[in-house]
């Protein structure tokens, strides 16, 4: 028995549910009209103890890109529990609660506490590289710009024409989360308050020879003065490029901004291109970070909507001590567009838990890496390098967003 009970929220609870994330987090909630917009009350479970909410976790509706594939995905955030109720077992509840409930065959998070997801089968699954770029030493991509090819777009703009940028970023690279038209006016929502003594937000794009636009920026600048003169910052928010064209051009654009010293950007892939387009690849001053942590909810649903490298007929044997049905033994077919995952009482050729599916299920960690540790177990000669060479995706996978 515990002490507390759990259910849904319901519409008028939102403030209340940010203002316990607030306080687990350590921070005072502003909600506003928008944010209330977004709220999805039946996607949002809460512990109460009487009639006081005490702990909170939310599933947002958006998709996410995955190895050759857009699929909905629950995006879980907003994970807390009051102080004066930790330690008896509101968080485990309400995780796994959400879990057995959501009705996507994944979840996903970022993990502000990454010790605490893998005792639910979360994997991280994606690393991310953040940048505190010295802009004095790191010599910017060579690049001749063409009169309109960079401009400005206004906030009124700016969803019609870059929603498409960001979809088309999906059906390349994994791990990039969908935003609908509202989600989309949350993200350009650019409120004083919010700026910690920076601009307002720049919103730049690029266009093609036709007038076409095929990538875009979102930064912003921090006046700062140092002994020997202006030593401004940028903070790059994000930038999407769909050519090479688009993507030398706005990483010239900000790495050049005259009077300042630094930039800072926390979503950069790991296979970033930019490497390769700077003098001093040093003076990029990269930090690896876990990003996107995956809980695949439903394995034969989750393994028969992506795609795979290379042909693939595997069993596996899954484990998983919350979803009882996601234990057992899966046979995995795949060539090309056309895959396969059903149940099987074949002999296995791979054993591992659903941790380390989640973990390879975006392409960006290899399956044998994990077999190093005896976290996956190989059966069949031969099984591990054909499931790793599978799994694997030409492009590392990167989230642009903490959510």
């Amino acid at each position: 028995m515990t002490d507390f009970d759990v259910r849904s929220a319901v519409a008028g609870e939102y403030d209340d549910v940010q203002a316990v994330f607030g306080g687990a987090m350590m921070f005072d909630p502003s909600p506003d009209d928008l944010s209330r917009r977004l709220f999805e009350p039946d996607r949002a479970l809460v512990a109460t103890d009487g009639p006081a909410i005490i702990g909170t976790t939310r599933a947002l509706t958006r998709d996410l890109s995955v190895p050759g594939a857009v699929v909905p995905a629950a995006h879980v955030t907003g994970v807390g529990v009051r102080p004066t109720h930790r330690r008896r077992g509101v968080m485990a509840e309400l995780i796994v609660r959400q879990l057995r409930e959501v009705p996507e065959a994944i979840a996903v998070l970022w993990a502000s506490e990454p010790g605490i997801y893998g005792r639910f089968g979360y994997g991280a699954a994606a690393w991310g590289t953040s940048y505190e770029i010295d802009l004095r030493r790191v010599g910017p991509p060579d690049v001749r710009i063409r009169p309109g090819e960079i401009t400005e777009l206004a906030a009124d703009e700016a969803i019609k024409e870059l929603a498409p940028i960001l979809r088309s970023l999906q059906e390349r690279r994994p791990g990039v989360s969908g935003r609908s038209e509202l989600r989309w006016e949350g993200h350009l929502q650019d409120k004083k308050d919010d700026r910690d003594g920076r601009t307002a937000r720049q919103i730049l794009v690029h266009r093609d020879e036709t007038g076409t636009i095929d990538g875009y920026a979102l930064w912003r600048g921090k006046l700062e003065w140092g002994h020997t003169g202006p030593a401004n910052q940028v903070m790059l928010e994000e930038l999407v490029a769909l050519t090479p064209a688009a993507y030398k051009a706005l990483w010239h654009y900000v790495l050049t901004l005259d009077l300042a010293a630094t930039l800072g950007y926390g979503y950069a892939a790991m296979d970033e291109p930019l490497q390769q387009l700077v003098v001093t690849p040093t003076a990029l001053n990269r930090r690896v970070n876990e990003s996107l942590w995956v809980r695949v909810t439903d394995v034969v649903r989750a393994l028969g909507q992506r795609r795979y490298a290379v042909p693939v007929d595997l069993v596996l044997d899954v484990t998983d001590e919350l979803i009882p049905a996601n234990t057992g033994r899966f046979r995995l077919t795949a060539d090309g567009p056309k895959v396969r995952c059903e149940r099987t009482e074949d002999p296995a050729d791979l054993s591992l838990s659903v941790t380390e599916l989640g973990a390879a299920y975006l392409g960006g960690r290899p399956l044998a890496e994990f077999a190093a540790t005896d976290r996956v177990t190989e059966h069949t000669p031969g099984a591990l390098d054909s499931a790793t060479a599978a799994f694997a995706w030409p492009v590392l996978p990167v989230s642009l967003e903490i959510f």
